[in-house]
């Protein structure tokens, strides 16, 4: 199904811009808004819509009430736990360190990619892989522009670094060298529901439904210089049958498991 991109529902001029940037950018028709509802929009268009409102995208799934959009999600209270001292179980699952390069296979809202940043720091670099490339466009642009000085979150000025790659996962590791990344990271969000809140629902609708494989997990460990970081519902058979050591974390529903290289 197409994407279509329009305004809010009472654009400025700013808004509009926004909206054609994204049409040029994403190669996606723009549409007037003429006041329509998003749901007369889609049955019109029978499109997703993509809307450049004053300040953020939102991203409609054809049939969805509830739109996608980035904000830091639990990157923020994790951000400022860090900042105190306190350790982060994803960034020491992954044994990040200052300088280290992170690929995160499911970018996501790019939350573990945040945390990750900010422990690799300048010298470092985080990349993520987003499907969907609608999805990847609202994602770049929401690292890009978020005023996390204004949320009060200045231990996220380094969103600004992520780089995202608007790509399925096993096809940007097919374009990589042996050892390219230190930490290969993937989280198969799809395969059963582990994040539970409300703005988690959109990005589950809008996302690309890939699961893991032995061809992705080859190409993993092929680029993955030190080691491969798997997260899943504590239920999930993936840490058995690929080999993962499990870090089995109590009254949690997710797990992590290591493979070093």
């Amino acid at each position: 199904m197409q994407t279509v991109v329009t305004t809010g529902g009472r654009p400025d001029d700013n808004a509009r811009q926004r909206a054609l940037f994204a049409s040029k950018t994403l190669h996606i028709p723009f549409v007037e808004r003429r006041k329509r509802s998003m749901k007369k929009m889609m049955e019109t268009e029978q499109a997703n819509i993509l809307v450049a409102g004053k300040q953020r995208y939102e991203y409609y799934a054809y049939g969805q009430s509830e739109p996608f959009f980035f904000h830091p999600s639990s990157a923020a209270f994790r951000a400022k736990r860090m900042a105190r001292g306190e350790t982060d179980t994803f960034v020491n699952v992954a044994k990040l360190a200052p300088g280290d390069r992170l690929l995160d296979c499911t970018l996501g809202m790019a939350t573990d990619s945040m945390l990750a940043a900010i422990q690799v720091g300048e010298e470092g670099r985080v990349v993520g892989c987003e499907g969907n490339p609608i999805i990847a466009f609202v994602i770049q642009q929401g690292l890009a522009t978020y005023d996390y000085l204004e949320e009060k979150l200045p231990q996220l000025h380094v969103m600004r670094h992520i780089e995202v790659v608007s790509s399925v996962a096993v096809d940007y590791l097919k374009t990589l060298a042996d050892d390219s990344f230190d930490v290969v990271y993937m989280d198969p969000m799809f395969e059963e529901t582990i994040e539970e809140s409300k703005s988690f629902a959109p990005l589950r609708e809008a996302g690309v439904h890939i699961g893991l494989d032995t061809e992705w997990m080859n190409e993993a460990l092929r680029v993955a210089k030190k080691r491969v970081v798997l997260k899943a519902h504590y239920r999930s058979p993936l840490f058995e049958t690929f080999g993962f050591r499990r870090i089995i974390r109590p009254n949690i529903k997710f797990h992590y498991g290591v493979i070093e290289k």
